[in-house]
C-alpha cells in the first residue's frame, strides 16, 4: 500500500497518505469469517433498483417489498442482489449521490438492507467518480470550508480539453460561484449535477476509503466501482484508464484483502473489450470481476443477423488465467446497451443495422461527443426484451422464445451471470416513463407494483409468465451443474453458423450447450454431438442420433465422466 501511495502522490505525500490509511485500517474491525472460494456455479446476481418492485398498499417500504418478492420467487435461484444506488440523490436515478452514508428514505432504512442480507449476498455501488452538486460536501466546498477545499477539480475555462474521452455530449466543465464570490469551473464528466472528485488530494482519497469500509461494515460482498475508468484526470491526456486510476483500484484491493478478503471488486467500464479486461491487472491485484460489456450488443447483433460466427470467434477469447478472476456476464442493466465495445468487431454498416432495429422497436440512441467535435452512438436505450422483437406482428410466444434463447447463451458462458430484473420479468419498453422524465434511459427503469407482477406471473398466458417461468427454471438448472462453475474449462464448437455451441467441463461433468439463434430448424448430426447424454433442461435422453433444433431452442447435453 505504501509503494502504491508513493507512486500516486510522490514520496512525501505518499508517506502522509500511508500514515492516514494505516490509522484508518487499524481502527477497522477485521472480518474473521472463513474466506471461501471466490466463485461457484451457484453465483447468480440480480440487478435491481430498490424500488423496481413496490407495494401499491404502501404498508411496506420498497426495500421490504423487494425482499418479499425475492424470497418468494427467487430463493434457490439468485445468490446475490445488486441494489442499485439506494442513497439520497439529486439526479440520474441514484448515481448523483448526496449522502454516501444514508439510505434514501423513499426506499427504506439500513435495517431493510440488513434484513435482505439474511437471505442474499449483497452488491453495493461505490459511486466514487462524482458527487451530487446538492450534497453537503459540495456545498462545503463552495463555502470554502477547509476540509473540502480540494473536493472538486477546478480548470480554467480556456484550457484545451479536446483530448479528453467523452462519454456524453454535454459540456465537460460547469461554472459555479463560491462564497468568496469567485467563479470556478469544475470538471463534470457526466452532468452539471455530478461533480467529479479530485483524487489528487490525499484527504479526499481517505474520505472515499472510509466510505468503502463503511459499505463493508453494512454487509456488501461485492463493490461495484462506478465509472472507474474516468477517475484520474491529467490535462493533456485522454483522462481514461490512466495509470493512477489502476493504482487506486490496486489500493482498494489491497485494503480489502487486509480487512475483508471475502469482499470482491467489480469494475464498470463501458469500453472496448481489451480496455475492459485491463482491470483484471495481473490476475491478483485489481478487480476480481469486470463487466462483460461486449456481450449484450454482440449477442443482439448475432440474433438480428441470424449468424453466430462473430460471436463465437469473440467467445473463444473469454479464457481466464487466474482462478481469482472471472467475467460478470450481463445482457441488460439499468443502463442502455453500450455500443463502444463493438469497436473493432463490427462494421459501421452492421452497427447501423442494430440501431435501425432498436429504433423500429421503440428504442432511442444516446450520443457521445468525439474529439473532432462530431457525435456518435454511445448506447441504445431499450429493454433487452424488446430489442429481440423482430416485428410488431409476431406472437408473444415467438418473441419470448427468441429472448430466452439469448439468455440461455448468457447462462452457458464462462463467468458469473447477472440478470436485470426487467429481463427476468419480461418487461417491455416503458414509454410513459420516458414522457415523464424526458430521459431515454427511463425506458428500461419502470417501477412495478408487486400486486400486478404476482397477478401476471399467475397467468400462464401473460408475457411475463412466458419469460419468467422458463427463465427461472434455466437458472435453477444451471446452479446445480459443476461444469458451469465460472472458471471451468470451455471450448467453442463451430457446428453451424446459426448454432451457438459451447462445451463446459470439469472433473465430474461435461455439458455441451447448444442454442439455435435462427428462425429456422437446424439439424445437428451425431458426429457433432457427444454420445449418450441427457438434456438438463427437459430431462430428455439422447442416444447419439441426430438432433433437430427448433427455432430458438436450447439444449444442455450432460455427459457424466
Amino acid at each position: 500500500m505504501k509503494a502504491l501511495l508513493k507512486e500516486i502522490y510522490g514520496k512525501t505525500d505518499g508517506e502522509l497518505a500511508f500514515v492516514k490509511l494505516q490509522a484508518l485500517i487499524e481502527n477497522t474491525p477485521i472480518n474473521e469469517e472463513k474466506h471461501q472460494e471466490c466463485f461457484s456455479q451457484q453465483d447468480i446476481v440480480l440487478i435491481t433498483y430498490g424500488d423496481s418492485i413496490k407495494s401499491r398498499s404502501g404498508t411496506a417500504t420498497p426495500l421490504q417489498t423487494l425482499h418479499q418478492f425475492c424470497r418468494t420467487h427467487l430463493k434457490d435461484a439468485i445468490s446475490t442482489i445488486h441494489i442499485l444506488p439506494f442513497f439520497p440523490y439529486s439526479s440520474d436515478d441514484g448515481f448523483s449521490v448526496k449522502d454516501f452514508y444514508s439510505v434514501d428514505n423513499a426506499l427504506g432504512t439500513w435495517n431493510d438492507i440488513l434484513e435482505l442480507k439474511q437471505d442474499f449476498k449483497l452488491m453495493f455501488d461505490f459511486v466514487l467518480n462524482h458527487i451530487s452538486a446538492e450534497s453537503d460536501w459540495f456545498k462545503a466546498y463552495l463555502n470554502c470550508q477547509e476540509e473540502f477545499n480540494e473536493l472538486a477539480i477546478e480548470v480554467a475555462p480556456n484550457t484545451d480539453l479536446s483530448q479528453v474521452t467523452r462519454p456524453r455530449s454535454l459540456p465537460l466543465l460547469t461554472r459555479f460561484k463560491k462564497s468568496d464570490n469567485t467563479d470556478v469551473y469544475v470538471w463534470t464528466t457526466f452532468s452539471e449535477d455530478q461533480i467529479d472528485v479530485n483524487y489528487t488530494s490525499v484527504s479526499i482519497l481517505i474520505k472515499f476509503i472510509e466510505i468503502l469500509l463503511f459499505y463493508v461494515s453494512k454487509g456488501a460482498k461485492i463493490l461495484r466501482l462506478d465509472a472507474i475508468a474516468y477517475l484520474w484526470k491529467q490535462i493533456g491526456t485522454n483522462c481514461i484508464h490512466l495509470p493512477h486510476t489502476h493504482n487506486i483500484v490496486k489500493l482498494f484491493r489491497k485494503v480489502l484483502d487486509q480487512v475483508a478478503p471475502e469482499v470482491m471488486i467489480i469494475t464498470e467500464t463501458n469500453v472496448p473489450h481489451n480496455e475492459n479486461i485491463s482491470y483484471f491487472g495481473n490476475g491478483h491485484d485489481e478487480a476480481q470481476m469486470v463487466y462483460n460489456f461486449t456481450l449484450p450488443p454482440l449477442l443482439l447483433h448475432s440474433f438480428i443477423k441470424e449468424d453466430i460466427t462473430q460471436f463465437s470467434d469473440w467467445a473463444e477469447t473469454l479464457g481466464i488465467q487466474s482462478a481469482t478472476n472471472t467475467f460478470f456476464n450481463f445482457t441488460a442493466s439499468h443502463d442502455g446497451i453500450g455500443v463502444r465495445p463493438l469497436e473493432g468487431i463490427l462494421s459501421e454498416r452492421e452497427l447501423d443495422r442494430i440501431i435501425s432495429l432498436v429504433e423500429e422497436n421503440g428504442g432511442r440512441v444516446s450520443l457521445k461527443k468525439n474529439p473532432n467535435g462530431s457525435e456518435s452512438a454511445y448506447e441504445l436505450n431499450i429493454t433487452y426484451v424488446d430489442a429481440y422483437l423482430k416485428n410488431t406482428e409476431e406472437s408473444d410466444e415467438i418473441h419470448a422464445k427468441r429472448f430466452l434463447a439469448s439468455q440461455a447463451i448468457q447462462l452457458a458462458l464462462p463467468g458469473v451471470p447477472a440478470v436485470y430484473i426487467h429481463s427476468l420479468l419480461g418487461s417491455h419498453n416503458w414509454e410513459e416513463g420516458v414522457k415523464q422524465t424526458n430521459r431515454a434511459r427511463t425506458i428500461n427503469r419502470q417501477k412495478l407494483f408487486i400486486e400486478d407482477v404476482n397477478h401476471q406471473l399467475s397467468d400462464p398466458d401473460s408475457f411475463r409468465s412466458r419469460v419468467f417461468l422458463p427463465y427461472i427454471d434455466m437458472i435453477r438448472c444451471r446452479v446445480d451443474q459443476p461444469a458451469f462453475h465460472p472458471n471451468t474449462s470451455f471450448e467453442i464448437l463451430k457446428l453451424h453458423p446459426q448454432i451457438f455451441c459451447i462445451k463446459r467441463y470439469c472433473d465430474s461433468q461435461e455439458i455441451t450447450a447448444l442454442t439455435n439463434i435462427s428462425s429456422q430448424s437446424i439439424k445437428i448430426y451425431p458426429h457433432q454431438l457427444p454420445g449418450e447424454s441427457v438434456d438438463l433442461l427437459t430431462k430428455k435422453f439422447f442416444s447419439g442420433k441426430e438432433i433437430n433444433l427448433n427455432p430458438y431452442q436450447s439444449i444442455w447435453l450432460e455427459t457424466k465422466k
